[in-house]
């Protein structure tokens, strides 16, 4: 899968010039916007932008219970409107109505404090944030 969009339609404009046409462009436009990074914990899931995600033991399946200052320290990674699940990827719809990316049901949030990408020092904050896994 494409990390770059702009690749991606560059990609998706050659395929088209060589007369390619078909589900090719559909399935890499759906995709979540996750890559894998290695990190000194290990391998670790990661935005677009290479930041680490987290995942949070008080959210269930589907559900985000972090708001407040919670959201504010742990922005969520969001998903348009018209995001679709992606194999393990699915989309949540969070109490305020916006869309945020979950793995495994499990709502994904990058974290403030961590400055470079392959940071993962949200890993055990207050016994609840966890490295999100490939």
């Amino acid at each position: 899968m494409f990390s770059n969009r702009n690749a991606f339609i560059a990609l998706a404009g050659l395929a088209l010039s060589l007369g390619i046409s078909g589900p090719v462009t559909s399935a890499f436009a759906a995709g979540a916007p996750v890559k894998t990074v290695d990190t000194t914990k290990g391998k670790a899931l990661a935005g677009e932008n290479g930041m680490t995600l987290y995942t949070f033991r008080k959210d269930t399946q589907g559900v985000s219970n972090c708001e407040g200052q919670c959201l504010a320290n742990w922005p969520p990674l969001t998903a348009a409107a018209d995001a679709k699940a992606d194999g393990a990827f699915s989309v949540i719809t969070r109490k305020d109505g916006t869309k945020q990316w979950a793995k495994g049901g499990m709502p994904l949030y990058f974290w403030i404090k961590d400055k470079a990408a392959g940071d993962t020092t949200g890993d055990g904050v207050n016994g609840v944030w966890d490295v999100a896994r490939p």
